[in-house]
């Protein structure tokens, strides 16, 4: 009987002591990380909240904004998925706000007055840890005391961010066994790839800590100059929105080379094709433009436009990018406020004006007590909070993507390639055309999916885990448009459910 005791009181002991460990494993965080309110809220979270800086070059100073969100289903198992909007320029408040952050954010009743925030029931912190990260420094709440950091590109960013996530999960060691993710869209389709192809290496390379990396996800991504720089013209054609005539005449002339015209008749031709599409919303042809057609006349001189985007299409710094297939900086964004390029090098030469209003983003995140309560330093937005930036300037020197997708996929990594199809600023058609140009085997044929009782899009499945997915009736930020949607996609993928 005494041994039986003696065993019971040492299971007791043992169970105590993983607990305890457990329990101080889960409260590893930062001192001074958690977020214990936001103003416009006055309800208590459903999960934990965290957020704050990780300094990834102290010589300099430069230094990454983070918002955590725990999982409100099972944190401790749940995956961790690092969600990145694009710009490059643009704050991933953009998908915490907007898009598929824990909040839904309604506009105040009078001018000036702090947003209500309520519960966001199609929020992806339901089935998953988020980390939304701003990056690269100089934007959103990142930022660094050696401004020589702002001049920047895809390369120097995906080494940033790598740097990032090492540091964070020494932050958070608990979470370093759960599967982790990396997730974006827009111009995300160069900082996801890129980004989980250094975290790729050092695994390969063994640098700690070893991050339970499986996969990553790309929303109306930026890929490859040609396939995006050509998928407009089959997209304008298949939509409606230039005739048949038209349509086999810019075929004939071009030769199936849009992005990059090689006559002046193909030139003369796509100029038409611009005249016809110019007066739409490029991220989502379904919706009304912000400010009406007459309005988008004019780019400078309309005040409704939000201050950061007049700045943007006043200037000709390379804030975005220049190559080929993006001619200058153009501040085109959806009603969802991001600050992509579009794949049309021939709207860079229009006065068409995005149809956009970030007017909730802006004041909640320019309020002081909002940005005590995130633990934002004031350094960081001295000059106001912008959701798209003109401080940092960017140059895109990794090329094309596929490459990247090509090597990841081939080594295991999971990937889910999706597409709203009625974006026209990254049209599916390009995003399509690429998957296909991979060249694997399709091992799951061209079929609708469903979600709450309707098909929702359609997906096509090759090997190596890559997998295309268009949302029926979207525009270019998914999760902003189909919210149930696209967390019935994302929590089937997340899982290796089929969708």
């Amino acid at each position: 009987m005494a041994k039986i005791t003696n065993v019971v009181n040492t299971v007791r002991v043992l169970t105590y002591i993983v607990l305890s460990l457990s329990f101080v494993l889960i409260e590893s965080a930062p001192e001074g990380a958690l977020v214990t309110q936001v103003p416009g809220f006055n309800d208590t979270f459903p999960s934990k909240h965290y957020s704050g800086y990780v300094t990834i070059d102290e010589a300099h100073g430069k230094k990454l904004f983070y918002y955590f969100v725990l999982s409100e289903a099972n944190p401790s198992n749940d995956p961790v998925v690092l969600w990145l909007n694009g710009g490059p320029g643009c704050s991933s408040f953009d998908g915490f706000v907007y898009e598929h952050g824990p909040f839904n954010f309604e506009m105040g009743k009078t001018k000036g007055s702090l947003p209500k925030l309520h519960l966001n029931p199609y929020s992806w912190s339901k089935v998953s840890n988020i980390i939304y990260l701003d990056s690269p420094s100089g934007v959103g709440f990142s930022y660094s005391a050696n401004e020589s950091d702002y001049v920047t590109g895809d390369l120097k960013t995906a080494s940033d961010s790598h740097e990032f996530l090492l540091k964070w999960f020494a932050l958070y060691p608990e979470f370093l066994s759960n599967p982790f993710f990396i997730s974006g869209e827009s111009y995300a389709g160069v900082y996801v790839p890129t980004l989980a192809y250094e975290v790729a290496k050092g695994i390969d390379a063994g640098v700690k800590p070893i991050l339970n990396f499986k996969g990553y996800t790309v929303g109306n991504g930026v890929t490859d100059d040609e396939f995006d720089g050509n998928a407009l013209v089959p997209f304008a054609h298949g939509m409606g929105l230039i005739s048949d005539e038209l349509f086999e005449e810019v075929t004939a002339e071009c030769k199936g080379n849009y992005y990059n015209p090689a006559s002046a008749d193909c030139e003369n031709k796509l100029v038409k094709v611009d005249q016809n599409i110019q007066d739409l919303n490029i991220y989502n042809i379904l919706d009304e433009c912000y400010h009406g057609m007459e309005a988008t006349k004019t780019t400078t001189g309309n005040t409704k436009l939000p201050l950061s985007f007049r700045k943007l299409g006043e200037t000709e710094r390379p804030l975005l990018v220049r190559n080929r297939m993006f001619g200058r900086a153009w501040p085109l964004r959806a009603p969802a406020r991001d600050g992509i390029v579009p794949t049309w090098p021939h709207l860079l030469n229009s006065n068409n004006v995005p149809c956009i209003d970030d007017e909730v983003a802006t004041s909640w995140l320019n309020n002081e007590s909002v940005r005590k309560a995130i633990h934002a330093e004031q350094a960081s937005v001295a000059g106001g909070w912008e959701l798209c930036t003109d401080r940092i300037l960017f140059n895109h020197d990794a090329g094309s993507m596929i490459k990247y997708h090509k090597n990841l996929t081939a080594k295991g990594y999971r990937a889910l390639i999706y597409s709203g199809d009625h974006d026209m600023c990254v049209p599916y058609t390009g995003s399509e055309a690429w998957t296909r140009s991979v060249g694997y085997k399709i091992v799951d044929e061209w079929r609708p999916w469903g979600s709450n009782g309707q098909v929702a899009g359609y997906v096509q499945g090759y090997e190596n885990n890559l997998a295309f997915l268009t949302v029926k009736g979207s525009g270019h930020t998914v999760p902003e448009y189909k919210p149930r949607e696209a967390l019935d996609f994302y929590s089937r993928w997340l899982a290796g459910k089929s969708i």
